[in-house]
């Protein structure tokens, strides 16, 4: 029995429509991604499966079913872990853990391999020493997200206080006399953190800022890419998932540039054709945990309905890596290390 054409695409013999893509670099894995992926399959590969993954290690579908593919296990909690496999490895995810997960780690006497993006544990020393030195401390972030469970779980209940919003910025109330100190979320739309800083600043001058900026390199750099692009397409494809942060902000950084059409896709099965009748241009880019593979099914995708034209808009070079934990470093060569101080 044959099968029936599928009506979105264009009818055999005719001429397919002109497309330009324009794909934004950088895009994609950034150093944080590829350690803590990187961590998994070395770890594999000393120790054999299973090894525990705690939470997904990135926020990315395909990412996570491939390492389960080669023997990870994901669980969200230690006590999942069954205890015939108490000595086998865990790994914590990139996005970073509350103290408390380490510590219920040894009391377990589990070995443990902590994949946490050094950019995130550098948020998590600034608000230890703002806590040392006394200080009323504001995290700049979403509720919920892994790295903000994380970065408020190094302190004491009760010792950071969550800021998502300007509206909140504005309608703080400081708990005491103490100074006040502010952190931020790694994977935050710039321009968005950039207006609650401002209205922090204005009504707290003495308020203590981070000394380097807490949103990462590769966020900044992969949301300048999108506002490169953004205003000269018909509609953008960021490729990431739902739950990632950093993705959702590149759609909304589109959106914010001038884009017609921004949608957040992860995978080239969930593109709605419909979405992109009738354009001649279309930008293209993937959030911090997405891997190039994704990219170019999207391409491909593309490809069967329109002849295809790739420009690549450049707006930065990326060049940081970061060190391998130290049990892993003569499994392999391990990339150097330029973490931000």
């Amino acid at each position: 029995m044959s099968q029936a054409p599928d009506p979105t695409l264009p009818a055999s013999g005719g001429a397919l429509p002109a497309l330009t893509v324009k794909l934004c670099a950088p895009r994609g894995f950034c150093a944080g991604v590829d350690r803590a992926i990187q961590i998994v399959e070395l770890a594999l590969e000393k120790y054999g499966r299973p090894v525990y993954v705690r939470h997904e290690i990135v926020h990315n579908r395909f990412v996570v079913d491939g390492l389960k593919a080669k023997g990870a296990v994901f669980v969200e909690e230690l006590d999942e872990i069954p205890d015939a496999d108490r000595g086998r490895p865990v790994i914590f995810s990139a996005h970073g853990v509350p103290k408390a997960v380490p510590e219920d780690a040894r009391l377990r006497n589990m070995f443990y391999l902590d994949a946490t993006c050094p950019l995130v544990s550098k948020v998590h020393k600034e608000a230890e020493i703002h806590f040392r030195r006394d200080r009323e401390i504001l995290l700049i972030g979403h509720a919920g997200h892994p790295e903000v469970i994380g970065t408020m779980g190094q302190l004491p209940a009760g010792s950071v206080t969550l800021i998502e919003t300007e509206a909140d910025a504005r309608a703080y109330r400081p708990k005491s006399g103490r100074q006040l100190a502010f952190i931020t979320q790694t994977t935050l739309s710039v321009d968005d953190t950039r207006s609650i800083v401002d209205v922090l600043k204005q009504r707290f001058p003495d308020i203590v800022a981070p000394h380097k900026e807490d949103i990462c390199y590769a966020t900044t750099n992969r949301q300048e890419a999108v506002k490169a692009v953004a205003p000269s397409v018909d509609a953008m494809i960021v490729v990431g998932a739902p739950n990632s942060s950093n993705s959702q902000r590149l759609r909304e950084v589109a959106e914010r540039a001038g884009c017609p059409k921004a949608v957040l896709l992860q995978r080239a099965a969930e593109i709605d054709w419909t979405d992109f009748d009738g354009i001649g241009s279309l930008g293209l880019t993937a959030g911090a945990s997405a891997p190039e593979t994704l990219v170019e099914e999207i391409i491909a995708a593309f490809a069967h309905r329109f002849d295809v034209t790739v420009e690549t808009v450049r707006t930065a070079d990326e060049t940081i890596a970061f060190n391998l934990p130290r049990e892993l470093r003569g499994t392999a060569d391990a990339p150097g290390a330029a973490a931000a101080e």
